[in-house]
């Protein structure tokens, strides 16, 4: 029996302005510019990644059909959701309230678009 194994290393997210969204995503949620090619007049890829993240995310320009701000779900695990949300608020992110559940404790915030992101943090299993 083969261990078939598939890594998601790269998710499309539609923005209306690349540079305002790669502004956003590097000096606010603190993601690292990976990749910046302007292909050719009509194509244009930036590459970002979370810190300490497998998986990226690409925006610009005719990388996706999906309207801006339609990509809703996406979520980062992060070890303490507390102190993420309290450096995204310094930063000048508009993120929600704690929302905790028996499960997990969640925060929420969009883009300049209105993309949806979710922080989770797992409780420690004993």
């Amino acid at each position: 029996m083969s261990a078939m194994q598939m890594k998601l290393e790269l998710v499309a997210v539609p923005v209306s302005d690349v540079d305002r969204a790669k502004a956003f995503y590097t000096d606010k949620i603190g993601f690292h510019a990976d990749h910046d090619h302007q292909v050719r007049e009509d194509l244009r890829f930036v590459q970002l990644t979370p810190p300490g993240s497998a998986c990226s995310i690409v925006i610009g320009v005719g990388i996706t059909t999906m309207q801006p701000g339609s990509l809703e779900g996406l979520l980062m695990v992060v070890s303490d959701v507390k102190a993420v949300r309290e450096e995204l608020i310094k930063r000048g992110v508009d993120v929600s309230e704690i929302d905790e559940q028996p499960w997990a404790s969640f925060a929420y915030f969009r883009d300049p678009d209105g993309n949806s992101w979710s922080l989770q943090q797992v409780p420690h299993r004993t």
